[in-house]
């Protein structure tokens, strides 16, 4: 129903990603969807956002209206949870509140300081990679880079992600380094390591120390939504939080 992040987070933070298993939805969103936004009965979504809450969170997670960009909703006190902000990444400082990033191929990364105090959650898809999520949500932490955590989610595999040749150009006009995450397929078709990129960028905004990446969810069917796989499907939630 879940995975726990292999990193190193101080005891204060809990994070888990779901899987699609153990939830209320009937196919194509069998069974732990977490997106009302897919077409899902929107009680069912209801029911398992409520199951996770109950089993796992110390409160109700904050939700984004994702749309690939790169703009980061700060969480604080004056943060109003009667509206859906949209946005692609998630900061707080607050004690007991979960953010979720909803993912079904893209990139979730979960961020925190070595000593707890800051947090958060960011979905990578290429765009907002391209745009620099990344180092937006960085930047928002008031401790040096170096003193950043981050875990890489289940996402779509590098031997799965096949773009085309205008992808590859709009990363290669920001850095030849990122030439390492593509291989080419034939004339006009790469195939792109999204978890090359984000390790990439995580490295040029000056955070060490990350972990992950081991996953594909368009290989591993039983176990994880995946858009590319499917077209009509669920999505899974990476959440983090300060206890």
């Amino acid at each position: 129903m879940h995975l726990t992040p292999t990193w190193h987070a101080p005891n204060n933070i809990g994070a888990l990603s779901t899987t699609r298993a153990g939830g209320f939805s009937t196919p194509p969103f069998s069974s732990l969807n977490l997106g009302l936004h897919v077409g899902d009965n929107q009680q069912h979504v209801q029911a398992n956002r409520q199951l996770i809450v109950e089993k796992y969170l110390p409160a109700n997670p904050v939700w984004l209206n994702q749309v690939h960009s790169s703009d980061v909703i700060m969480v604080d006190e004056h943060f109003d949870h009667s509206t859906v902000l949209t946005g692609d990444a998630l900061f707080t400082r607050q004690h007991n509140q979960p953010l979720a990033i909803m993912t079904a191929d893209c990139l979730p990364i979960l961020l925190s300081t070595r000593c707890g105090s800051e947090i958060a959650a960011i979905h990578g898809g290429w765009r907002g990679l391209n745009a620099g999520i990344i180092a937006n949500t960085v930047s928002k932490f008031s401790f040096p880079s170096s003193d950043i955590i981050a875990w890489l989610g289940p996402a779509i595999g590098a031997q799965q992600f096949e773009v085309g040749a205008e992808v590859k150009a709009r990363f290669i006009e920001q850095s030849a380094e990122y030439e390492q995450a593509f291989k080419l397929l034939n004339a006009n078709k790469y195939l792109l390591d999204i978890y090359a990129i984000a390790r990439l960028q995580l490295r040029q905004t000056g955070v060490k120390t990350f972990s992950g990446g081991e996953h594909c969810t368009v290989s591993q069917p039983e176990m994880f939504f995946s858009y590319r796989r499917d077209g009509k499907t669920g999505r899974m939630a990476s959440l983090i939080w300060r206890k």
